[in-house]
């Protein structure tokens, strides 16, 4: 007598290269088999007509909150992680999860730029607090950004760092980006921790513009040069919005990396808008729409859903409240046949990863909601990637255009993050596969209905086709509807296996 057995459903594994109609017993929150016929179960779920796929993994979740893992799992999600950023101290952010509800698997890397401001301008960090509501504390000391830190203090940046991995960081979080005055020793030494710990860096890459000097060609000739001289794994967050329009020159530079064996692998979401914290350094260059090919008037208020006029009135929104979310537009994919082109590179860029650079979830006077609330009220918002990156990968470039396998699709969405993850956290080979012996993250969705349905006028409605969803062998989703009592969610740390 089995815990769980799912019926009948079209069962893809990336890792065997199973597609077949099977049944999937469940005990004890693993799979133990997977046959024509498996025996009786206390609950049977009947999944005839659908997919039944490893539950996917997300390497680039901001959210870290039971109203954002709630959205996450109606877009198939059953492990989401604290990467591209991170947290410090990291030990202290683990024992805050703990005591939280959680629905999805979690986990952290250790924050690079945590440390900066810790050390360059005396912040003193709590791993608690959520990672954005970090992000946009010292605006009012931009040392932290600008500025090249001393012997000395690169020394304590990567001491402190090393103590979050240490702790069980899965990783260095590094937005080079929102501290463009580290220079290249710094993250050479930064670089040679991730390599001497056997951990990847998730990183931001320095610069996004489409001329030089400082373009983004030229930072991810500098990301593919310190895999090289360091031996780290390099990991490319949204190659989409750091490349902008020259995403197909960034893309042959990391392709030919990979083929010299160098560790760098790479992520996008299906979205040409971009959401970040208002203070962010890189909106206060004059030269921005020279530069981006946007101009301010494609910057959005998130909670209040306005455009910004000039840079006089970004400077005003950054001083008010620095930690406020925006929105960037910065390609026009659903009008611009160039655009969707180039969205189509990163999305599909061969052994690329889906992740969702999911963002928390606003108040109407832009604070973070953290409550449990559901379904979230008209008043919530986030960017719709929040709450249907997977699915509108599954929606548009499978099922209506045909442009990637189910099987290739299914594998950008669980094999490949979960191998860029195995290394440093062992616990990841039993994820992103289906199999007996795996953990039983398992997403049951609907080919034919699944598709996101948040917009960016109304960002807070759940992505519709996952029809059971279970974390750990716990059904979080069943028949379309969220258990609101579940929390099965479990930390992974570096190490564990």
């Amino acid at each position: 007598m089995h815990d769980i057995a799912i019926r009948g459903g079209r069962v893809i594994d990336p890792a065997t290269g199973l597609d077949a109609i099977r049944d999937v017993a469940i005990d004890g929150g693993r799979i133990v088999a997977i046959e024509d016929r498996v025996g009786h179960a206390r609950r049977e779920i009947a999944a005839a007509g659908l997919i039944v796929a490893p539950g996917f993994i997300d390497l680039h979740a901001h959210g870290q909150s039971l109203p954002a893992d709630r959205m996450q799992a109606f877009d198939g999600v059953t492990t989401a992680l604290e990467l591209e950023v991170g947290a410090l101290p990291v030990g202290e952010w683990y024992d805050a999860q703990a005591g939280r509800r959680r629905l999805l698997n979690y986990g952290t890397a250790a924050a690079w730029i945590f440390a900066r401001k810790a050390v360059m301008i005396g912040i003193q960090l709590d791993g608690g607090e959520p990672a954005l509501t970090t992000m946009g504390r010292g605006a009012d000391d931009p040392r932290w950004s600008r500025d090249t830190a001393t012997a000395s203090q690169v020394d304590r940046i990567v001491a402190m760092i090393g103590q979050g991995i240490e702790e069980g960081g899965l990783g260095i979080g590094i937005p080079y980006a929102y501290a463009p005055g580290a220079g290249a020793k710094e993250m050479s030494l930064v670089c040679d921790l991730a390599a001497r710990t056997g951990t990847p860096t998730y990183t931001h890459i320095a610069q996004m513009s489409n001329v030089d000097p400082k373009s983004s060609v030229e930072a991810y000739v500098m990301l593919i040069g310190l895999a090289g001289a360091t031996g780290a794994h390099m990991h490319i967050c949204h190659l989409n919005s750091t490349s902008l329009q020259d995403v197909e020159r960034a893309a042959e530079l990391i392709a030919r990396a990979r083929a010299q064996g160098l560790k760098v692998t790479t992520e996008a979401y299906p979205y040409g808008t971009g959401s970040t914290v208002v203070s962010a350094g890189f909106f206060k260059d004059p030269a921005l729409p020279e530069r981006t090919g946007t101009d301010f008037g494609n910057i959005e208020m998130v909670a209040t859903h306005r455009r910004l006029r000039d840079a006089a009135d970004l400077s005003s929104e950054a001083e008010h409240n620095p930690a406020a979310l925006v929105l960037w537009h910065f390609l026009d994919a659903e009008a611009n046949p160039r655009h969707q082109k180039l969205l189509d590179v990163s999305v599909m860029f061969p052994g690329g990863a889906i992740a969702s650079d999911a963002m928390p979830w606003s108040q109407p006077d832009g604070s973070l909601y953290d409550g449990e609330e559901w379904p979230l009220g008209d008043d919530k918002t986030s960017h719709p990637r929040s709450s249907g990156t997977f699915t509108r990968f599954l929606r548009q470039w499978v099922r209506e255009r045909g442009a990637v396998p189910m099987m290739e699709a299914i594998e950008k969405c669980t094999l490949i993050p979960a191998r860029i993850m195995e290394g440093c956290a062992p616990a990841f080979r039993r994820k992103g596969r289906l199999a007996p012996g795996m953990d039983a993250d398992v997403a049951v969705f609907d080919p034919h209905t699944v598709g996101e349905k948040a917009t960016f006028a109304n960002m807070n409605r759940p992505a519709e086709g996952m029809v059971h969803v279970l974390v750990n062998g716990v059904p979080v989703i069943s028949g379309g509807v969220l258990d609101e009592a579940a929390s099965p969610g479990r930390p992974i740390r570096r190490g564990d296996a």
